[in-house]
Formats: C-alpha cells, structure tokens, sequence
C-alpha cells in the first residue's frame, strides 16, 4: 500500500515554523528524494511526495495549529521559488499516473483555498525568484502573490510553447476565473516561456504587489501581520492528527471504520463504510477531548485514504461498489450533535473534513454504483456517497431505508457548489428543497417514488440483476465511461472548481495521449534533448 501519511519531523522538501499567529512554509525541495527513481527534483520542482507533505502542512495547519490566521508560502531555494511539475517525472509515468497527479495536487490546492473561505485560515505567496508552471499555480491558490521586483524573478505558466502540454493544476481556469485576468492577456501570458516581470506582472493582475528586494522580507512580514490582525481568533489548543493507515489482507485493506474488498479479475472495488458505535461526543468540548479519533473525522480520513489508494495503486479497478453499514440513529445523531456545535472551530473542521472526502469521492475517475439493501446505513453522509454514485441499486424491502440528514442542506456541498440532492434534481429544485427541509426516512417504492434510486430490485432478483449491472459496466471502454462520467456528475452551473476538473478530465486525458506531447518526437518526450520536436500540425 502506498503511505500517503507525512509528518513535519520527516519532511524532506518542506520547512514549516510559526511565529505567532504567523505560520511560514519555504518550498526547500531535496532533489536526492524523488518520490521514484529515475529523475532529480531541480530547481524546486516537484512530485507526488512534495506534494503529499504539502497536503500535511494544510491539514495541520487546519487541525494542529488553530491559533494560526496566516501562512506565508515561501522557498529557501534562492534561484527558484518552484519550477513546476517536474518534467523527467511526467515525460516517465503512466498516463493515469499523470492525470491522477494533477487531481491530486488541485485537491490540495482547493483545500488551501477551502481554508481561506471556511477556517479562516488565509495564505500569502512570497516569490522570491523564477516561479513557472505549477510553482505559480501555486501561488495562484494562495489569497495575494507577492512578488521580488528584480530582473531575475518572473511568473509564467509555459506549459504550452515548452511542453505542448497545459497547466494541470488549474492554472488556466485560476487565472481567468479567479483572479479575472482579461483574456487577451493571458494568451499572451500563456504563450510566453519567459513569462512577466515586476511592473507588467502587476499591471496584467498577475501578482498583488512587488518589492524591491532589499524590502521583500519585511513588506511581506508586514502584510502578513496586517492581514492576522484583522481576522477573529478561533482556537489556541490544536488537536494531533496522528497517520492514517490501512492494514492490507487476503480481499484488499481495511481500516477500522472501512473495508475494501479488490476482485481483480472482475476489476471492482468494494467498499464498505461503516457508521458509529459506543458513545460518542455530544458538544465541542467533547469533541477536541476527543480528538481525532471521533468516528466523523477519523472515518473521512479512512476514507479519503482509501479513494487516493485506489486511484495510484489500482490503475484497472473500473468499478467500485459502494456499501453501508451500521446504526441509522446514531449517524444522524452525530450529525444534529455536529451542526448543533459548528461554532466550534474543531466541529466545524470536521465538517469541511466531511465535505472534502465527499468531493473526492464525487472526482473518482471510475463508475460508481451503490448498493442499498436490508443491512445498509444509507443516512446522512453515507446517503451523500450514495446520491454521489452513478447509479444506485435498492432492494424492495422495508428494512432497507434511505434516510436524510441535517447535513444534506447544504453543509456538504458538492464541487460545483449545489447539494447532491440539487443536483440530482435540477428540474425539480423545490422537491430537492422538500427532502433537505422534511429530512424523510424512505424505504421501497416510496424511496422509488421519490426518485432516489436507479432501479428498486426484488429479493428474487438481487443478486443475479446487481450482478449483471456490475459485468455490463465493466465490460465497456473506460476512457468513454470517463468522459460519459465527468459529464453526466456535475450538473447546471459551473464554478471555477468544477471547471478546473471538468477541463482536467478533459484536456489532460486528451493531450496527455496526443504524439504531440508525449509521442517519441513529442515536446515533453523531447524536453531537454537537442532535438527540437515534431507536431503533426493537424487541428481537430
């Protein structure tokens, strides 16, 4: 199994220290310590293990350090802030490594922005030399960019004119959506290997502000302290997250409140979530006594690992399985107790924790069906999961109930911003405003009535009829099946995050595959050899 898990005593390209309400994280990338072999991290490039240890420091910071109002993006390498994904790395990998990377570094990218909305946690990129491609996305997911006014440091994203590739990590949607950089400027921007300096950085709405270098340090510091001072405390006593790891058997792995069954020659995945048991806290004193270990936190961080596990480590799982278990009662009980204390900054990072895993899980790049039968806990969040499946199987039996929660109004919303139950219902928004209010336990036709499952299935014709979906599904063309998906999930309106995946899925999977990029004559394939590259200069 693949350790997904970091720790700031073992970070290798990561320096993180705190001064007060301050927290400052210098990119120091070791090149000696490449997530594989075959390639040197220069120059501040990255990977998926500098990318993992970024996905701890937010994550701690959010749960370990609360006092903390502001984090300063920073490197220690004086001749690069970051130079991007790194190339030899691409150029080696799988293509569904390659894609499943830029996910994976946009998800830790959006938790940074997540945090600046919900946690009041927000973020200043200081860049102090060149910063290219995925160093500035970077910056672009940071709330200001500040950059060095000098003749050396620059911004650009060259992905196009050096590697006929795109910025994976959403740079392209960030610069137009969010940072609202009109269009003609960033083409030339995009087109430009170079990229932009001081003054016109500034002027194209590139960066926030410059500094001559002499000032950088103490402008930056400044602003830092400026913009802490005008954000509300939230707490001084963090809570430890300690590693998260799935313990591998004879059927896959298993966690405590998850299990994953793999049936490889059937390319499915199994998954079943299970709901709490014993006691569980009931305010937010209770629950920082708690910790970690509270069923709501640890078992979205069991399952969060668990779907980044299937994505690097499975690469021709086509299908996975969704099923619940567990007291109806107590999971919603846990989630009124949760919304009844989102005050408390702990609790209301449990439910941005909640919301993220189910993002992710709404991302997965494979077919999804949920099975809801007489043993299920389909409520509350688990029901998230399941309106989040593609399709949802319901056995005609009383005891096999879907029940809504709290939750589903709106505290857990999706990547494009709307509930499930809104998205599943765009015709009909007031019957998707009735089930949030009226919070229904539904079972059988009613259920069916109410257009919460695919197919209601009789006992006689459980097993063979699931059985049979399950075979169908994954006999068919997985690059159709993935674009059919990323279409069909995310309906009505899109918002910069939507469309930073929705483009992912689309762009990446398609010039990631073109010879124009990754053929024997292709420019990534190609970067850094003497021999320029070759296009076939047909456009589609």
């Amino acid at each position: 199994m693949i350790d997904f898990n970091r720790h700031p005593n073992t970070y290798r390209h990561w320096q993180l220290s705190f001064s007060g309400d301050t927290a400052m994280l210098r990119m120091n990338v070791n090149a000696e310590f490449p997530y594989a072999a075959g390639y040197e991290l220069k120059l501040n490039s990255y990977d998926l293990g500098v990318d993992m240890e970024l996905c701890d420091v937010v994550q701690r910071l959010r749960f370990e350090h609360p006092e903390v109002k502001v984090v300063v993006v920073g490197s220690a390498n004086e001749r690069a802030f970051c130079a991007g994904a790194n190339i030899w790395m691409l150029a080696e990998s799988t293509h569904p490594f390659k894609v499943n990377f830029c996910k994976y570094t946009n998800e830790t990218r959006l938790s940074l922005e997540d945090a600046s909305r919900h946690s009041g946690l927000k973020s200043i990129c200081a860049i102090n030399a060149a910063c290219a491609g995925g160093g500035y996305e970077l910056a672009l997911a940071c709330d200001e960019v500040h950059l060095v006014n000098d003749n050396n440091s620059a911004v650009s994203l060259p992905e196009v004119p050096l590697l006929a590739v795109l910025p994976g990590t959403g740079g392209l949607t960030r610069l137009v959506d969010k940072r609202k950089v009109r269009r003609d400027r960033a083409d030339v921007f995009c087109t430009m290997a170079e990229g932009l300096r001081g003054k016109r950085a500034l002027a194209w709405g590139l960066v926030d502000a410059i500094w001559p270098k002499s000032q950088f340090a103490d402008k930056v510091n400044a602003r830092a302290k400026e913009l802490a001072a005008s954000l509300p405390n939230k707490g001084t006593k963090g809570i430890a997250l300690p590693a998260i790891h799935g313990k591998a058997n004879d059927r896959g792995f298993a966690y405590d409140h998850v299990e994953v069954e793999i049936d490889a020659s059937k390319r499915t995945a199994t998954i079943t979530v299970h709901g709490p048991k014993g006691q569980q806290p009931k305010t937010g004193a209770d629950y920082e006594a708690a910790g970690a270990s509270a069923w709501a936190l640890q078992c979205m961080r069991e399952l969060d690992d668990a779907i980044c596990q299937l994505r690097f480590g499975y690469e021709e799982i086509g299908l996975l399985v969704l099923k619940t278990r567990g007291d109806r009662a107590a999971l919603l009980q846990v989630e009124k107790d949760l919304l009844a204390n989102r005050s408390n900054w702990f609790v209301n990072e449990i439910l941005l924790q909640m919301a993220r895993t189910c993002r992710r899980w709404d991302l997965n790049a494979r077919s999804m069906f949920a099975l809801v039968d007489q043993d299920s806990c389909c409520a509350g969040v688990f029901l998230e999961l399941t309106l989040g499946c593609d399709r949802v199987y319901l056995l005609d039996d009383d005891r096999a109930q879907m029940a809504f929660g709290p939750l589903s109004n709106g505290a857990l919303p999706m990547t494009h911003g709307i509930t499930r139950l809104q998205n599943r219902f765009l015709k009909d928004p007031a019957h998707a405003a009735t089930l949030a209010a009226e919070q229904p336990v539904l079972a059988g036709s009613e259920a069916d009535e109410q257009g919460l499952c695919t197919f209601l299935l009789d006992q006689v014709d459980w097993e063979d009829d699931t059985r049979i979906a399950i075979e169908e599904r994954v006999s068919l063309s997985p690059d159709a099946l993935t674009g059919m998906e990323a279409s069909l999930r995310f309906g009505g309106a899109e918002n910069c995050d939507s469309k930073i995946f929705g483009r992912l899925s689309a762009w990446q999977n398609w010039i990631f595959t073109r010879p124009n990029a990754t053929g024997d004559e292709g420019a990534l394939t190609r970067y850094g050899a003497p021999e320029s590259a070759k296009f076939d200069w047909r456009r589609t």
